[in-house]
C-alpha cells in the first residue's frame, strides 16, 4: 500500500508539472488584444485552428500514469553524436544557401548573406522550472558565441521548447540590429519579459503577424519575403493561457532559395494549402519527433509517416527532420526513435523522397541538396 501511494504521489506530481507546462488548466480568458472580427481563425480570448476544433487536451493524468507503469520513454539504443559545425562554411561571406541543424526545432538559415534563426533554443531545459521537465540531452551544434551576426529570427509559438527567454534576450543584446518575426499576440510577451524591445516606429525590432502575412528582408542581391503560414498546433506559455498567442509555420522566399520551417503540427488540410499557396519548396524543416502515444499527441504532432505526407502536401523537393534528439522526455518514444521510424516509412512510401535527418551540427548547401536529388 505505501508503495502504491509513493507511486500515485508521484503521478500526482508529474502531472502537475507536465500541467503547468502545457497549461491545461482552464481559468477565465482574458480578452485578446489583437481580435479582428473578421478573421474566422480570432476569437475574443485568442485563436483557433482553421481545421479543427479547440481541445483541452484531456488525459494528460492517464499519459503519466501510463508512461511511469511502463517505464517510458526507454533510452535511446545508440548515443545521439552531433559533429563539429563548420564554422568556416557558417561564418564565410558567401550568398549560397544553407542550413544548419543545431538543435530540436532551432535552424541557422543563411540566404543571400543573411543570417536568421528559427526558434532559438540554447537553454538546458525545456521547462519554465530549472529543477524540472525535459532537460538537453544533446549540445547545441553550434555554441552560443560561436554564431555569426543573426539578422533575423523566426519563432513559430510559445512553448517552451521553441521560445527560451533567456535565449532570445541573449540574442537581442549581442545581435545589434535584429528583428524578431513573431506570432500575433506574442509581441505582448515581449514587451514584458525582454529588454530592449522595440514594437513601433523606424527602429521596430518585433513584429508580429498573423497567418497570410508576411514581411520583407533586404538581402546582398535580393529581397527575402518571410510568409507566416497556418498549421494545426496550439499555444501555452503558463497556466489557463492555452491559445491566447498564435502559432504557425515560417516560408523563407527567395529567388534563390525556398524554404518552409513547420514549426509543430498535426496533420491536416493546412498543409495542402500550403503546397497550392507557395508553389512549393527547394527544401522543408518538417517535425518528426515527439509522436507517442498517437491517442495523446497525435492532435498537436505529426509522426514520421505524417511527416513524409507533409512534405508530399507542400510540394519539397526535399526535407530535414527536425525536432527530434535534443531534450529528454518530451513524449514515449525513444530519443532517437523518429529517424528509424522515418526510414520504414521511407521503404513503405509509393515514391521514394528525399527526406533525411542531419547530425546536430551538420550543414546542408542548396547544391548538395540538388546532388542528392540528381541521385
Amino acid at each position: 500500500m505505501l508503495k502504491f501511494r509513493k507511486a500515485f504521489l508521484l503521478v500526482a506530481i508529474t502531472a502537475l508539472a507536465c500541467a503547468l507546462i502545457a497549461a491545461c488548466v482552464s481559468r477565465a480568458p482574458r480578452a485578446n488584444p489583437d481580435y479582428d472580427a473578421s478573421k474566422p481563425h480570432h476569437r475574443p480570448d485568442g485563436f483557433s485552428n482553421r481545421y479543427s476544433e479547440r481541445s483541452d487536451k484531456p488525459g494528460l493524468l492517464r499519459w503519466q500514469w501510463e508512461r511511469m507503469r511502463d517505464g517510458l520513454p526507454k533510452p535511446p539504443a545508440k548515443p545521439i553524436v552531433g559533429i563539429e559545425p563548420n564554422l568556416e562554411l557558417i561564418n564565410s561571406d558567401s550568398t549560397q544557401p544553407r542550413v544548419t541543424w543545431v538543435g530540436h526545432s532551432t535552424l541557422l538559415v543563411q540566404i543571400d548573406g543573411l543570417n536568421l534563426l528559427t526558434d532559438p533554443h540554447w537553454g538546458q531545459r525545456a521547462s519554465p522550472f530549472s529543477f524540472a521537465g525535459p532537460k538537453r540531452h544533446q549540445a547545441p551544434g553550434i555554441p552560443f558565441d560561436k554564431l555569426p551576426r543573426i539578422d533575423a529570427v523566426v519563432i513559430s509559438h510559445n512553448h517552451w521548447d521553441h521560445l527560451d527567454q533567456e535565449t532570445v534576450q541573449a540574442l537581442m543584446t549581442r545581435h545589434s540590429g535584429i528583428r524578431f518575426f513573431v506570432p500575433l499576440g506574442i509581441q505582448h510577451w515581449f514587451k514584458k519579459e525582454i529588454k530592449g524591445v522595440v514594437l513601433d516606429g523606424p527602429a521596430r525590432n518585433v513584429i508580429a503577424l498573423d497567418w497570410d502575412q508576411h514581411a520583407s528582408i533586404k538581402g546582398k542581391t535580393k529581397n527575402l519575403e518571410l510568409h507566416f503560414l497556418a498549421v494545426q498546433h496550439w499555444s501555452a506559455r503558463s497556466i489557463g493561457d492555452r491559445y491566447e498567442t498564435l502559432w504557425g509555420s515560417w516560408a523563407f522566399m527567395h529567388p534563390d532559395f525556398r524554404f518552409w520551417f513547420s514549426g509543430d503540427l498535426a496533420y491536416s488540410r493546412d498543409t495542402k494549402d500550403i503546397g497550392e499557396r507557395m508553389g512549393g519548396f527547394d527544401l522543408a524543416a518538417i517535425a518528426i519527433g515527439a509522436y507517442e502515444p498517437r491517442w495523446f499527441i497525435k492532435d498537436s504532432h505529426v509522426n514520421p509517416n505524417e511527416a513524409l505526407q507533409t512534405m508530399r502536401d507542400v510540394k519539397a523537393k526535399a526535407a530535414i527532420g527536425i525536432h527530434w534528439g535534443t531534450f529528454d522526455g518530451m513524449s514515449d518514444e525513444p530519443l532517437d526513435q523518429a529517424p528509424k521510424d522515418l526510414e520504414i516509412a521511407k521503404k513503405e512510401s509509393a515514391a521514394p523522397l528525399n527526406f533525411f535527418v542531419l547530425k546536430h551540427g551538420e550543414s546542408w548547401l542548396l547544391e548538395k541538396i540538388n546532388s542528392r536529388l540528381a541521385n
